[in-house]
Parts: C-alpha cells; structure tokens; sequence
C-alpha cells in the first residue's frame, strides 16, 4: 500500500510543472491579452526607451526574463515581444536576445512536458506495434531534418513545436540546437519589423505581421525547408530503389 502510494505521489509530483504551466497559460490567456499587445507598446514607447537608455543591461534582463516566462508558459504576446525586442535594441542585438530567450523559455517547457508526459508516452510508443510506433521511428529515424522542419515552417504554432519533440523522446541539446538555428529567419524577419515601428508609430499606422508569408520573405523560408527536408527525401527515394 505504501509502496503504490508513494508511486501515485511521484506521479502527481512529475504532472506538477505541466499542471501549473496550463494553469498560467489560461490565466494569462484571460488576463494578459490586452496588457500584452502591440497598443501597450505604442502607449508605452516613450518610457520604455527612456529607461532603456538609463538602463541598457537591466533592460536587457527584464526583457530576456519576460520573454522566457510568455514562451514558458504559452502566454499571448511572442510576436509583441518579438517586435520589443527589435523596438528596443535593432535588429540586431535584439534578433539574439529574442532567439536566445525563445529557446530558453522553449526548453524550460520542453523539459516539464518531458519530465510530465514524455517519458511514460515514450514507453508506450516502444511498446505500440501500430502507426503510433512507426511515427515515433519515423521522427527519431530523421530527427534533426523534422526538428528543423517544424522550427522553420510559419504555420506549425510555436508550442507545438516546442510539445511535440519532448513526447517523442528528442534529446535536449538537439532540441535546442534545432530550435535556437530554427527560429532565425523568422525571429529576424519580425524584429526587423520591430526596429522600423518609429517611423510607424510616427505615421499612426500598425505594423505589417504578414510581412513573413510575403514572396520575398517566405521563398527564402520554403528554400530552408526544402533544404531541411532534402534527407528526408533521400531516404525516400534510395528506398523506393531498394524496394
């Protein structure tokens, strides 16, 4: 009776992050959304550059924190917070600060799902004999072209692709390889945006979001993913050969 008692508690114990990551994010969902938007910026633009200018290494900080904490816990506003990045530090070194927070607050969530779920889903895959098992061969067969596939294409949500790898047993550090490489192009073609949004606010008018899925943008992204999934490809046709 103890025995089991105390593998129920370790269980309860190991849902507890995931647990408490879904509690904030609906929290965060109904109370956040309209603290954490591209208006609350705009209002607030003139005092976050004044401090950011007082300030430049606490900002800095404060930023990277709040953007681990929206990617942790799925909260809304990683587009605002991306376009904050660009606002408050250019293009560049903001593209770095909201890739290295990205992946940080991705792996903080990775690790809990895991630690949580992915362990156990993990076992029952290897254990499965059907299409749940050759999907989990399949990934772990190709993982770093999938990896880098879910990262690059626009319309995989983020915390999909941040669930997904941890239920299917992906490694850490290649998660986190994937994700910091993956998330480039886009977290560069959206901080760009954020570095021009002055000369927006200026002329009264709202950011163009949709700048990502335009020719010159997306075709480049498509060619990555093309190019991520070129091993896959391969061991397509060389087995299509075989057969």
């Amino acid at each position: 009776m103890t025995e089991k008692t105390e593998t129920r508690g370790g269980g309860w114990t190991r849902h507890l992050p995931l647990i408490a990551i879904a509690v904030v994010a609906v929290i965060g969902a109904v109370t956040l959304r309209d603290y954490l938007s591209f208006e609350t910026l705009k209002d607030n633009r003139e005092a976050l550059l004044a401090f950011r200018d007082d300030n430049y290494v606490l900002t800095v900080a404060v930023f990277m924190a709040a953007y681990i904490a929206i990617v942790a816990f799925s909260l809304p506003g990683a587009t605002v917070a991306t376009l904050t990045g660009g606002f408050l530090f250019a293009t560049f070194p903001g593209a770095l600060f909201n890739v290295t927070a990205a992946t940080i607050g991705a792996a903080l969530i990775f690790l809990a799902a895991r630690w949580g779920l992915g362990e156990t889903l993990s076992r029952r895959m290897e254990a499965s004999d059907g299409t749940v098992r050759k999907i989990k061969d399949g990934i772990a067969e190709n993982d770093w072209s999938v990896l880098f596939l879910i990262r690059l294409v626009p319309a995989v949500p983020f915390f999909v692709a941040n669930l997904v790898p941890a239920f299917v047993g992906v490694p850490l550090w290649k998660f986190v390889v994937t994700t910091f490489l993956g998330i480039i192009p886009g977290a560069v073609v959206y901080t760009s945006v954020g570095a021009g949004l002055g000369e927006v606010f200026a002329r009264g008018e709202t950011p163009n979001l949709g700048i990502i899925f335009e020719p010159r943008i997306l075709l480049p992204i498509l060619g990555l993913c093309l190019l991520a999934a070129l091993p896959i490809l391969l061991k397509a046709v060389r087995g299509k050969k075989g057969l």
